[in-house]
């Protein structure tokens, strides 16, 4: 009996201990999931139920292997409201198999080489304050002005995404949520 006991106390205490060393790692919850900074980009985006357009749009574009990759990457993730807001089937459209090209080119610009920190970005801001520009792995441009005390991400169409969450660490880049679906020219 004593045991059996035993074992039990000892499965829950590697539970609680695993438990909270993950709770004491998380860095910031999006869509109701907590984010790992031990996790990759993809490990965790998966959870956030605010992204699940994004996450069927990569697994689509064939996107998964590469952000989950050693990268280092940043991404600006478009919220699920934001694909709401393209014009109606757009989608859709973009999620058939013959539009690969073009939704990979459409996700691709929401990514650029290397760590950028929302401090990283505020501070080019700053120094720039016409803005400035860091190209994408789709070989896009995308303008970051400061507005207030606001930083937007502006496309080649000329949109601009507000940053809403930033600063979300992963094992291989760091993630900022943004409200609208940037577009390439």
């Amino acid at each position: 009996m004593a045991t059996k006991f035993l074992k039990a106390l000892l499965v829950a205490s590697a539970v609680l201990v695993s438990t909270s060393a993950f709770a004491q790692e998380a860095s910031v919850r999006v869509g109701g999931a907590p984010m790992y900074a031990s996790k990759n980009i993809i490990e965790n985006a998966v959870n956030s139920k605010d992204h699940t357009t994004l996450v069927a749009a990569v697994k689509a574009a064939g996107l998964v292997d590469a952000l989950s990759g050693a990268g280092p990457f940043t991404v600006f993730a478009p919220v699920n409201a934001a694909f709401a807001a393209l014009p109606e089937g757009t989608v859709d459209t973009l999620l058939k198999p013959e539009n690969k090209g073009m939704l990979t080119k459409i996700l691709t610009a929401h990514v650029v080489a290397g760590k950028y920190s929302d401090a990283d970005l505020l501070a080019k801001a700053e120094a720039n304050p016409g803005g400035f520009t860091l190209k994408t792995l789709s070989g896009d441009t995308l303008q970051f002005t400061k507005l207030g005390s606001v930083l937007y991400v502006v496309d080649e169409s000329g949109d601009a995404a507000k940053i809403t969450i930033s600063d979300v660490n992963q094992s291989n880049g760091v993630i900022h949520v943004v409200n609208k679906v940037l577009l390439p020219k």
